[in-house]
Parts: structure tokens; C-alpha cells; sequence
């Protein structure tokens, strides 16, 4: 069943027959005979655009305005699909209801279900956050191994900077890389954190092992850390730098740093969670002490996508110490849950000084950081949150910091957030000692 399950949902023929098949289903749904044909025309059809528009645009106002439960507004295009799905639903529970033919009937349901399909495949193409039938189902990858068979120490590990200066990969060395699933407690932290997913590339299955340096990746809001496996294609970006360095790979930790899907703790030590002393304590000695790897400082970096992207950035200048590179991707100006009022009363009790304490753009502006290097990732047509990394970027050089800003075509979506770590990966490597 790979060949179904590996099917790609974002190029290809499925987009287009996805387009195909709703077109269709929306010309049965608007035009098709009933009993009474005239009164679906004038009443029907247009009262049911009505009704859709209204559910759409109360729940655009709920989600925006009300709720707000993510930190960045949904693209009007993707609320435009939602109400072409929600139009063919209701067109066909109207159909159903006036028109007692039984064959019809089924006709209007598989019209209305391709119109659906076809309006969640426009909005994950808005994304590209699954672009695999495998990914959709939340099938596990084909390179899925479970932590217990995770080799355990190997004596005299190879060490060395740059690593790939000593290291010989063996002739029975593995052609790809692994993933594992485990949980990742927040002991110190209290945070109580989704399990989290590791890469762990062919050179960790070799003995001798080398010391491999260790990237620590966040995944956006709402969101998990499966997202870097779909969308972001983590395991097929490290399996193909592996391939040219003979096996050597960071190994990636996507920790979760929310709590949930629609959570958003703002990755700070707060009234909502101390997701903070999680990621840049909890994470960093559960590594340690169950992984093989290389535990100097410098070998350790930090990045993520969007929320992500904004809570690497935060690591990187509270905790120099333990993550002086970062990667951020599309990441926010500042922490937020809508708005500063918002975010301070919820997060500090309305305590503006508790934040600034430990909000990046002031701390660049009190501190110098010498020791830390990191690139911004952005999509030229990310119109939300470009300026914002345009003014991180500068305020981390006058920070003195080694850092650099890469614009890429495309929006906020996983096709810049993709292509962003796959461009920084070399980069990433010689930051860490890991190639030369």
C-alpha cells in the first residue's frame, strides 16, 4: 500500500483531478434536476449561499476577532474554501430534503463529498502542510523505528571538529536515517508536553559512533511535531544531506512546544506554562542522558517555523549558554497572542516589565551577543511577518550577532519553511563542527 500511501497530494494529478471532480460535483449540486427544479434554481440555491456565507463570515468574526486562538490571521482564501465546502453541504442536505429520489440522493452526497475534497485540497496547497495521502492519515513514516530498539552506548564514540575529518563511514552503514517517537518529560519544567519525534541519521546506527551535534526543532500554531515530518520533509532533507556526507546528519529533536494543537504558551515561563524551562532544560537533559550525542554547547542548536521560529529566538537570547545557534523561520516580531495587552495580561498578569525581561527584541537591545549566529528565513510574500524578521535581523546584528536573512518565494507555508531548512543545512553543519 506504499504506492497509495506515498501518493503526493500537492503535485501532480491529484490537484488537478481533486479540481475536477469539484467542478462537477458543484455543477450537480447547482444544476441537476429535482422534483422541483425551478424552486432549486430561485430559492434554494440562493438561500443556501446565504446560509454558507453567514456560517463562514460568524466563523471567520469567532476565530479573528473573538477566540483568536492563533497568534497570526488565517488567510481570507482559506475561509473563502471553507464556504464553498460548507455552500455543496448544505446544497445537498436541500436536495436530500426536497427531492424523495433515492439515486439522486447518493449523487448529491458524492458531489458534495468531491466538492469538500476538492476545497481541503486548495487550502493545503495555501499550506503545503501534507503532501502525502500517508501524511494525511497520520500513518507513521517508513523509516519509523521504536525507541527500544534504538542502539544503546558504543564504546570509544568518535569525536572531533569538524567530525567529518575523522569519521570513515562502514560498508553496512543504513541508506537512511530513522525516526522515533518518545516522550520527553517536563521534569524540571512541570510542562506537559505532546511525545516528541527524533531524527537520528544513518552515522547513530555505526559502531564506532561519531558524537553527532544535536538540532532542537519547534513546530508552529497550531501545529505538532509530526508537521516537520509532513510538511517540512525533515526525515527526506537530513536523509539526502546524510547521502552526501557519508551518513553524518545532525540529530533533530522536534519537541513540542505548545502542550497541544490550538495551545499557545508563548514558549515563556508563565501563568501559562513553563515551556521555557522545558525546552531549554527538560529537552536539553533527557537528550543527554538517553542519546549518544555530542553535549558541548556548541554542537547544540535551536529553530523552528512561525510559533516556532518566534520560540528559537527566544531560546537563543535567554539561553545563550545552551543554544547559541538558531534557525528561524518565518518567526513572529515578538511573542503574542493577538496583541501586547493580551499577551501580558494573560501571560504576567498585566506585569510589562515580566515580559521585557524576556522578550527577544529588548533583550538585543540591552545585550550583546558575541557568541551566537543564526539565520532568519522569511518568504518574500509573507506580508505578515516579513517586516518583522527584516527588524529582528537588524536589531540582532547591533546585538552583535552573527546572523544572516534569506528571502525565499512563497508565503507563511511549509513550502518556504521546507526549503528554508534544506538551504540551511550546510550552514547549520560547519555552525555545529559537524563538516568542514
Amino acid at each position: 500500500m506504499d504506492w497509495l500511501y506515498d501518493r503526493p497530494l500537492l503535485s501532480g494529478t491529484v490537484p488537478w483531478a481533486a479540481t475536477v471532480l469539484a467542478v462537477a460535483g458543484a455543477v450537480w449540486l447547482l444544476l441537476a434536476p429535482t422534483t422541483d427544479s425551478r424552486r432549486h434554481r430561485l430559492r434554494v440555491v440562493p438561500a443556501c449561499a446565504v446560509a454558507a456565507g453567514a456560517l463562514t463570515v460568524a466563523g471567520w468574526l469567532v476565530v479573528e476577532k473573538w477566540w483568536r486562538p492563533f497568534p497570526d490571521p488565517v488567510a481570507l482564501g482559506v475561509y473563502a474554501w471553507i464556504g464553498c465546502g460548507l455552500f455543496a453541504i448544505l446544497l445537498a442536505a436541500a436536495r436530500i430534503a426536497t427531492d424523495r429520489h433515492l439515486l439522486r440522493g447518493i449523487v448529491s452526497v458524492v458531489a458534495a463529498f468531491a466538492v469538500v475534497v476538492g476545497a481541503a485540497v486548495q487550502v493545503n496547497l495555501v499550506f503545503d502542510a501534507y503532501p502525502t495521502v500517508r501524511d494525511v492519515l497520520g500513518l507513521p513514516a517508513a523509516n519509523a523505528l521504536a525507541f527500544a530498539e534504538v542502539p544503546g552506548p558504543v564504546a570509544d564514540p568518535i569525536s572531533g571538529t569538524p567530525l567529518d575529518a575523522d569519521w570513515h563511514p562502514p560498508a553496512d552503514l543504513p541508506d537512511h536515517g530513522s525516526v522515533v517517537t518518545v516522550p520527553i518529560p517536563g521534569t524540571a519544567s512541570g510542562f506537559a508536553a505532546r511525545d516528541a519525534q527524533i531524527y537520528l541519521p544513518p552515522a547513530y546506527f555505526a559502531d564506532p559512533r561519531p558524537l553527532l551535534p544535536v538540532l532542537v526543532l519547534l513546530a508552529g500554531q497550531p501545529g505538532s511535531p509530526g508537521d516537520w515530518f509532513a510538511g517540512g520533509r525533515l526525515a527526506e532533507t537530513m536523509d539526502a544531506f546524510a547521502a552526501q556526507h557519508g551518513g553524518l546528519a545532525p540529530v533533530v529533536v522536534v519537541a513540542d512546544g505548545t502542550g497541544s494543537t490550538l495551545s499557545n504558551p508563548l514558549c515563556l515561563d508563565s501563568r501559562l506554562g513553563n515551556v521555557d524551562t522545558y525546552l531549554a532544560t527538560d529537552v536539553p537533559a533527557w537528550v543527554k542522558a538517553n542519546l549518544q550525542v555530542d553535549t558541548d554547547p556548541p554542537a547544540w542548536a535551536v529553530g523552528g517555523l512561525s510559533y516556532g521560529g518566534t520560540c528559537s529566538l527566544q531560546l537563543a537570547t535567554n539561553h545563550p549558554d545552551v543554544y547559541p545557534t538558531f534557525l528561524d523561520l518565518s518567526g513572529q516580531l515578538e511573542p503574542t497572542l493577538g496583541d501586547r495587552d493580551r499577551t501580558v495580561d494573560a501571560a504576567f498578569g498585566g506585569d510589562d516589565a515580566a515580559f521585557t525581561e524576556v522578550n527577544p527584541m529588548d533583550l538585543l537591545a540591552s545585550r550583546r551577543f558575541p557568541g551566537t549566529a543564526g539565520v532568519f528565513v522569511v518568504g518574500a510574500d509573507d506580508h505578515e511577518y516579513a517586516p518583522g524578521v527584516h527588524t529582528l535581523y537588524a536589531a540582532a546584528q547591533q546585538a552583535g550577532m552573527d546572523v544572516r536573512l534569506v528571502e525565499l518565494p512563497g508565503g507563511h507555508s511549509f513550502a518556504v519553511w521546507s526549503a528554508g531548512l534544506a538551504g540551511q543545512v550546510d550552514w547549520l553543519s560547519r555552525r555545529v563542527g559537524l563538516i568542514s
